[in-house]
């Protein structure tokens, strides 16, 4: 048995949903949005960890609103007799689940980094392992709605994008579109410690985060290739991304700050046109007139805020700051897979999303 949800009346079907690997942050935000879905039930919830104990043992947020228990079942069984499949397992485990799921005709809605590149060089070289399956990967869309939306509706496996590929590239999508992201792009991103997971290692252990700001895997994430890709798709072929990630000192959130040169007869006013155009009819993207986006606007909701500064001109140049932000385990994360859920299933993709979150 589910979610204690009421009775409703009417007509729309309920969709039956299995999450597998149910203990970690992103699961907990998953879960949480499930519970509050007016179409979708959770059947099953698969972890070797907490095994027979109630969601609420990792998810305390959760507590009396569910009777399910963490079960220790293959994908297979988890997804047996569901609509959906949601996986939240980490990379490099996710791959060799997959095929399981892909034999019993269950949808499918990836949180990793598995299955979101088309190119199984780049993968082996930025996962630093053998993609056990490279023949699945041209099977699945990537899921992110802004830039592939009527791809996602007609999919039946959906690579959800990753956090940091989100943020940087809803920025840099109008750009990317009007061709004018040419050359090298540089992008530092601030991020928040629950991206890095429910379990502490060193660097992300509270005493040292908490007080600290600090550069990882300096133009080498795993996230980069991702960016490239979709940016590609976007318009943009002929690129180079020099990204840095920064640990910051919140436990949510991502704020990224591209650079980009562009010709100088690119005015300020062709720029606010384009970014208009990408994201006026989004339902979960939202330019901030007056401001710059802000992680404590975005926190605890799926929406993404963007906006930009322009340099004047110099040398034929001029410089385009693009900054954008978002909540990593919502919009970067398990929001966003619901929402790719909610099109796949081909439901309104906005259900169970539309809160704005908390201020401050």
């Amino acid at each position: 048995m589910g979610y204690l949800r009421p009775s409703m009346s009417g007509e729309q079907r309920t969709y039956r949903a299995a999450v597998i690997g149910g203990s970690g942050y992103g699961a907990s935000e998953m879960l949480r949005r499930l519970m509050l879905h007016p179409h979708v039930e959770v059947a099953r919830v698969a972890s070797i960890d907490h095994v027979g104990q109630p969601l609420w043992a990792a998810h305390p947020n959760l507590t009396g609103l569910t009777e399910l228990v963490f079960e220790d079942i293959s994908p297979r069984e988890a997804a047996q007799g569901c609509d959906v499949a949601l996986l939240a397992l980490p990379h490099k485990v996710t791959a060799a689940k997959v095929p399981e799921l892909v034999e019993i005709g269950v949808k499918i809605v990836d949180m990793s980094g598995d299955f979101r590149l088309r190119d199984v060089a780049a993968y082996e070289q930025f996962y630093e392992t053998k993609h056990p399956v490279p023949e699945l990967l041209s099977k699945f869309v990537y899921g992110l709605p802004e830039l592939n939306r009527d791809k996602i509706k007609a999919a039946k496996y959906v690579a959800s994008p990753g956090c940091f590929a989100t943020t940087i590239a809803l920025g840099l999508l109008p750009l990317a579109r009007a061709g004018l992201l040419r050359g090298p792009i540089h992008v530092a991103a601030c991020t928040g410690s629950s991206g890095s997971g429910a379990f502490a290692k060193a660097g992300t252990h509270h005493p040292v985060r908490a007080v600290n700001l600090k550069g990882y895997k300096p133009l080498v994430h795993q996230h980069t290739p991702e960016i490239v890709e979709t940016l590609h798709d976007a318009g943009a072929p002929d690129i180079e991304l020099h990204f840095v990630p920064i640990s910051a000192p919140l436990s949510r959130g991502i704020l990224s700050t591209s650079f980009v040169e562009v010709d100088a007869e690119v005015s300020e006013s062709r720029l606010e046109g384009l970014f208009a155009a990408a994201f006026d009819s989004e339902p979960f993207v939202r330019r901030v007139p007056g401001r710059l986006p802000e992680v404590a606007a975005v926190a605890g909701s799926n929406y993404v805020e963007v906006g930009f500064a322009v340099s004047e001109p110099s040398t034929g140049k001029r410089t385009v700051t693009v900054f954008s932000c978002l909540d990593n385990l919502i919009k970067g994360g398990a929001g966003q897979a619901i929402q790719n859920m909610n099109l796949v299933l081909g439901l309104d993709e906005t259900l169970s999303l539309e809160d704005p979150g908390s201020w401050p």
